[in-house]
Order: structure tokens, then C-alpha cells, then sequence
């Protein structure tokens, strides 16, 4: 059984991957709104890899004999106003995930809990992937005209996008 101060820990995170899916389906209606089709599809897809994350937590909790807890989620307010700015705002998002994470490998380790520390294990080379798609969408987008045709590449090279 985990201690419950991780549980407590972990249940958060639970959250926060909830939270993140809601997020990347929200931004991608946002684009396929904007006739964005291939960003819209990355970000789906990516909503989905932030759920199933949620699931590996809620997984991990309940088969350690601790109670998954899910919260209410928060509706996401999308306030960009072009896709170069909700590139960059996912970016600083999943470096925030990244240092939630670290967080709790130190907590694990601080507790001497070396299952959830082998579990967080993943997330740690996740997060290194996540954040390292990001900032190249981010490099890609400076180098094109994204006023121009840049946008139309960017949207295409996206559709493609898998990690």
C-alpha cells in the first residue's frame, strides 16, 4: 500500500492528466475551427495520450490497494489568438507536467517508495518526449512565414506528427 501522502500526490496528478485531455480536445476544436484540420488531429490525438496517462495513474493507484479519486474538471479557456501562441502555451503546460512529475519522483524517493518510483519512471522519458515535440512544432514555426503559406506546411507536417 502506497502512503498516503503519495496517494494524495498521485490522485492530483490523476487529475491534472484529466485535465490536460480536456485541455488538447479543446484546443483542437479551436483549431478545426479555424480550418486547422492536420493541428486539430495532433492535438486529439495528444488529448488521448493525456487520458490514457490519467489511466495509467488511476491504474497504478487502484492496483496498489489506494482509491482512485477524480475531481471535477475545470473547463479550459483557450485565449489565443493564433497558433503560434497555443504551441508555445502546450509547451510551457507540459513543462509544467514535467516538473509536477519531478516532483514526485522526489517525493517517492524521499519516502523510500521505490514502486511508485519505478512506476514514475515512464513518465519522466514521457515528459522528456513531450516536451521535445513541442518546442521542435515551436522551432518549425520560426522558421516559416506562418503569415503567409507557412501556416498551410505547419498544418500539414502536424497531421503526420506521432512521437
Amino acid at each position: 500500500m502506497i502512503q498516503k501522502e503519495m496517494t494524495d500526490k498521485l490522485n492530483k496528478q490523476l487529475n491534472i492528466e484529466l485535465f490536460s485531455s480536456n485541455l488538447y480536445l479543446q484546443i483542437s476544436a479551436w483549431c478545426k475551427g479555424k480550418g486547422l484540420n492536420g493541428v486539430s488531429q495532433f492535438f486529439k490525438t495528444h488529448s488521448n495520450e493525456e487520458m490514457n496517462h490519467m489511466r495509467r495513474f488511476f491504474d497504478y493507484l487502484s492496483d496498489s490497494g489506494s482509491m482512485p479519486e477524480l475531481e471535477a474538471v475545470a473547463k479550459p479557456l483557450i485565449l489565443a489568438s493564433s497558433l503560434t501562441e497555443l504551441v508555445k502555451f502546450s509547451y510551457e503546460h507540459e513543462k509544467m507536467i514535467s516538473e509536477k512529475i519531478n516532483r514526485l519522483v522526489h517525493m517517492a524517493i524521499s519516502l523510500q517508495d521505490y514502486s511508485t518510483f519505478h512506476f514514475l519512471q515512464w513518465f519522466v522519458s514521457e515528459q522528456h518526449e513531450e516536451e521535445k515535440v513541442f518546442k521542435s512544432i515551436l522551432d518549425k514555426i520560426s522558421l516559416v512565414n506562418i503569415e503567409a503559406n507557412g501556416l498551410f506546411f505547419i498544418d500539414r507536417d502536424l497531421k503526420n506528427v506521432t512521437k
